[in-house]
Order: structure tokens, then sequence, then C-alpha cells
């Protein structure tokens, strides 16, 4: 076997290879062979075929069998001979043959040689976040308002009540769609409505009508609305305001605490505020250090792996939307960007996991999996569940894996702490 290789872009390879004629003559005869002690052929008895008559016949399909698999072993040894890491499957062109050659092209792109470099030039702000006594306060006021009732009240409607309205909005005089309302509940100051339409709820009566002018904003999503004057009849129904539960040990019982009263609730609802605040500092780190790491290391990446990535996102999509037409499903294109800087990060990624000897035990699947299941009433019971099951297990190696991979990355780059305040860093301002 002769094996020629050309460069034809970054990544892209031709690799010429020339299988001598003879092994698959040889082959083609050997299988002709095994063919007619079993052919069956009007005029002869079974295994007693002439030899032409069976070359005849099937010489054609056994010829292509043939040098299809001679292809598919040839272009592996080729591959290994050259010492080639193709990233994805061949487009194989057939040249042709003569007397003692049959030759053949593929086209592939290779895995790109990773260099990792500046690795400890990564920086990452690590956020601290600092949970205090009101930020548990504002927390429990939140429990109590899912709980919260709403008592009618004979006043003049303010921020934070409830208010059922019926509507009709009229532009020039005609009623346009969407802009008529039957009993619509309204909080407000929580911005449900357009702003001139609370404006002109508060200080409303039950029973009260009254017509208000309200302007649309210029990107209003309706073209036929945006930047007009609408005209608006309201009739307020009932003002209600929020009535919240005590915050006693019933209150906590509500919740399935069911020792300890209302300082264990406290405590336990602390320590849900902590394990969120440390899952999103996680994914903060996490992105930082990966993003860090791309830029300190372009790579070309090979097309057919995005193309992979792009398919598979596609697909995660249209799990996520419940989508199972194709036809339905957004573009591929849309996942490109995506798709080629998980396959980047990939690629870096195991070099840094092979460049370290980075390995997982039984103890770090198992405080993956604590951690996974820590939020759980019973959570030894899951803990356990999850480990005794292989497919489960395999399914977490390569996350952890990967997190280790990570947290190196961290401890080998610049990071420095920022204090940061639960309220902030949780629910950031909008800018």
């Amino acid at each position: 076997m002769n094996v020629t290789v050309e460069s034809t872009g970054a990544l892209e390879r031709r690799m010429r290879v020339e299988v001598p004629i003879e092994s698959i003559e040889s082959e083609v005869s050997s299988r002709l062979k095994s063919v007619g002690k079993t052919a069956r052929i009007k005029g002869f008895r079974p295994g007693k075929v002439p030899p032409r008559v069976v070359r005849q016949k099937y010489g054609k399909a056994v010829r292509e069998e043939v040098l299809g698999e001679i292809m598919q072993k040839s272009y592996t040894d080729a591959v290994v001979q050259e010492n080639l890491k193709p990233a994805g499957g061949p487009k194989i062109e057939t040249e042709g043959e003569n007397d003692k050659t049959f030759t053949y092209v593929a086209t592939f792109e290779v895995l790109p040689e990773v260099v990792l470099k500046d690795l400890d030039k990564i920086k990452v702000e690590k956020p601290d976040v600092q949970i205090g006594d009101e930020d548990l306060d504002d927390m429990m006021l939140s429990l109590r308002r899912q709980r919260a009732e709403w008592k009618e009240v004979e006043r003049k409607a303010k921020d934070a009540d409830r208010v059922i309205v019926d509507f009709v909005g009229t532009l020039d005089g005609e009623e346009f769609q969407g802009g008529s309302g039957t009993e619509i509940p309204v909080v407000l100051g929580q911005g449900q409505m357009l702003p001139d339409f609370e404006k002109g709820l508060r200080g409303m009566a039950a029973g009260e009508e009254k017509s208000i002018k309200v302007k649309f904003p210029k990107d209003y999503p309706a073209e036929e609305l945006a930047g007009q004057k609408a005209d608006f009849a309201i009739t307020m129904h009932t003002v209600t305001e929020e009535v919240l539960p005590e915050l006693n040990d019933e209150f906590a019982e509500a919740f399935n605490v069911t020792e300890g009263g209302l300082e264990q609730f406290k405590n336990d609802v602390r320590e849900n505020m902590e394990r969120e605040a440390k899952q999103k500092v996680d994914g903060d780190i996490r992105e930082q250090v990966m993003n860090g790491l791309i830029d300190k290391n372009p790579i070309d990446v090979p097309q057919a792996l995005v193309h992979e990535e792009m398919h598979a996102m596609q697909h995660e999509a249209m799990q996520r939307m419940g989508i199972e037409d194709h036809d339905q499903a957004p573009p591929m294109e849309n996942f490109k960007e995506a798709a080629g800087k998980r396959v980047r990060l990939g690629l870096l990624l195991r070099q840094v996991i092979t460049e370290n000897n980075i390995t997982v035990g039984e103890d770090d699947l198992k405080a993956r999996v604590e951690d996974m299941c820590a939020g759980y009433e019973n959570s030894e019971e899951m803990v356990k569940m999850y480990m005794s099951n292989p497919q489960v297990m395999q399914q977490i190696e390569p996350m952890v894996v990967e997190q280790k991979a990570v947290d190196w990355l961290l401890e080998n780059g610049k990071s420095k702490a920022k204090k940061v305040s639960f309220k902030d860093y949780m629910n950031p301002p909008a800018s």
C-alpha cells in the first residue's frame, strides 16, 4: 500500500491511497469460490456451477463489496501509518485502477495540534456572596407572599394593591385588537401594565368608572400601536390588599418543618440560600475560566465537529421546546457560534486533562452526587440510587473530570475575591 498526504487547508488533508490490485483480485476470487459452493443457478446442480458462470452472475457485486471493505480497512491503516487524527468521516473518491494498483482519494479534517499557553495568566474574579440578616428577612417576606391572602378594602387603590378591572381601548374612536379585557387582575406597582395605564388605576375605588389616555412606547411589539396615544374606558370592580401570614411555628409547618419550629425553618432557608448562591458562583467561575482558556489559546476547529455539535444542539432545543417535527426546528445556523465555542473548549480541556493526568476516583464521583442531591429531603437514598446506577455514573464521570480540569486552571491562574451582597448577586439590577 502506497500513501501520500497533502495539506489542502489548516486542518483539511487529502490522502491518496494505492492498493495492490493483486490483493483485490485474490479476495474477489476467494469469495466467488465460496459463493459457487452454494449458488443456485438454473441448469446447474448446487456446487457444480462453473467458475466462469459464477463470476459472470456475481462478480460485479462481490467486487464492489470487496472494494468497499478494502477501502475502509486501508483507510484506517493509512491513517495510523501517517499518524493522522481524523476529526470526522472522510469523503472518498475513486481514481480508478490499472494492472498494478487501485487508487482512491480520501479527504478529511484532522484534529488540531493543541499547544497550551498562558494558563497562568487566566484571570478570574471570585464572587464572595455575603448573606446578611436583611437578605434572610427579604426571603422570608417572599415566602410569606407566596401564601398571602387578598382582602377587599373600601378605599382608593394604591401600590401593592390588587385590583379587578374591565377596560376598553380605542384608537381614533375605534376599538383595536387586544385593547379590551374583562375582570382582569392587576397588582399595582409590578409593571404588569403600561405606566400610563397603572397611573390611571391608582386612586380609583371599587365601583368607579374612568377614562384615561395611555401612550404606547415607540418600541411596542404591535406596530400599529407603537408611539400612539389610545383612550381607555375603565371600570374598577374591587380593590384588595395583601394580608401576609404570621411568621411563626405554624407558618414553618406549612413548609413541612415539623421539628424546631420557626428557627429551624429560618436555618433551612438560609442553607438553601447559601446552596443557591454557591451554585451560581460555581457557574460564574467556571464560565470565566472557560472564556479565559479560549482567549489565551485560539485554535482552528474542524468544521465536521462543529456541524455535529450544531446538530446535537438543535436536537436539544427541539426536546426543550417539545418539537418532534424536524421542519419546525430552529435553523441549524442559529447554533453555529455556540457550537464552535463548545468544540474549541472541548479540545482545549481535553489537552489540559491529558497533560496534567487529571483523573477521578470514587470519592470524587460520590462528592459530586452528594452535591447534586443536597436539596432533596431523602438525599441519602438519592445518593445510593445514583451511585448504584452504572449508566447514570457514566454520564456524571465526564462532568466531574471536566470540573477537576476547571479547578486545576483556577488554582494555576490568577484569581481574586470580590464581596457582593446576596440580593445584588442573585438579582442584579437591570442595566
